[in-house]
């Protein structure tokens, strides 16, 4: 059970352009993440571009891993979702520049790259775009990995596309955006219990839910599919932070942190004393409109 970071964070400062990633702001950036209690940090800076050079992209994930002693991910953009943007129109050969890229990461001794596919929303209801984005994907990874590569996928419902579209990848773990597409849902419980699965579970919006109870509730409801266990599973914001103000991001990410702490306790008793039993009988209570759609009523 761990809580991390998925997309951006806003700059440090309203002067502040972009996040920053001198040495001084990394130290303080990975320092705010750690200090809040998240356990897989990133810089919150826009995912790697697939043109940049893979000694590029070690060197930044270096600079990060040596600003903090916990592990720190680098998160590269998807081949689909970069495929789209700056004229490219072919994924695969976007994945074979980013496939050079996981592996020198790998080499490096990173322990966690994530693939950020926040662009990919058009395969959910067009099946040529699907193949393009399974045949870029299969290029990313094949012949496996040697560290730990997870998929992510924001911005809204996925599940149309079908499960077979994600799991007939061989990533290691998959993170889900279960604000924006509560539907996703339907892919949580369908994810094969031996891989990973990272529930977006924590509302980025200003005035967003920040209760620990949803967010207990989605770790176990996804350790609890296909037998998957804690040991599997992560708890994120979804979508990005990056439209709030500094303050607003690190107080949600301290709530995050704080719900999963809570969700990996081993007693129930000791549990249950840290929630708040109203939270749980008024989810039941509301209406699968209320509740987030189809999927959130079928998981209960």
């Amino acid at each position: 059970m761990f809580s991390t970071l998925l997309g951006p964070l806003p700059p440090l400062t309203p002067a502040d352009a972009a996040p920053q990633t001198g040495p001084a702001q990394l130290t303080s950036i990975l320092g705010e993440l750690a200090g809040v209690g998240l356990e897989l940090l990133a810089t919150g800076a826009p995912p790697s571009s697939p043109d940049a050079a893979p000694t590029d992209v070690v060197a930044a994930w270096a600079a990060a891993a040596s600003a903090t002693d916990r592990p720190v991910k680098q998160v590269l953009i998807g081949p689909y979702s970069a495929g789209r943007s700056g004229g490219r129109t072919r994924p695969s050969a976007v994945a074979e520049s980013l496939r050079s890229a996981v592996d020198a990461l790998a080499a490096a001794g990173c322990p966690f790259v994530e693939i950020d596919e926040s662009g990919a929303l058009p395969i959910a209801g067009d099946e040529t775009e699907r193949r393009r984005f399974a045949d870029a994907h299969r290029v990313l990874m094949r012949g496996g990995a040697t560290t730990h590569v997870s998929l992510a996928l924001t911005g809204g419902n996925f599940d149309t596309a079908g499960a077979s579209t994600f799991f007939d990848l061989p990533y290691a773990s998959y993170a889900f955006d279960l604000i924006a597409g509560p539907d996703n849902w339907r892919l949580v419980t369908a994810a094969p219990g031996d891989r990973g699965v990272v529930c977006g579970a924590l509302d980025a919006r200003v005035g967003g839910d920040e209760s620990p109870e949803l967010l207990v509730w989605a770790a176990h409801y996804a350790a609890s599919s296909n037998g998957r266990g804690l040991e599997r599973v992560g708890l994120a914001n979804a979508p990005s932070l990056a439209e709030l103000s500094w303050s607003v991001a690190v107080r949600k990410l301290t709530r995050l942190a704080e719900g999963a702490r809570i969700a990996a306790i081993d007693s129930p008793r000791e549990m249950a004393s840290l929630l708040d039993p109203r939270a749980f009988r008024q989810r039941r209570e509301r209406p699968p409109s209320a509740r987030g759609g189809v999927a959130a009523q079928e998981a209960e």
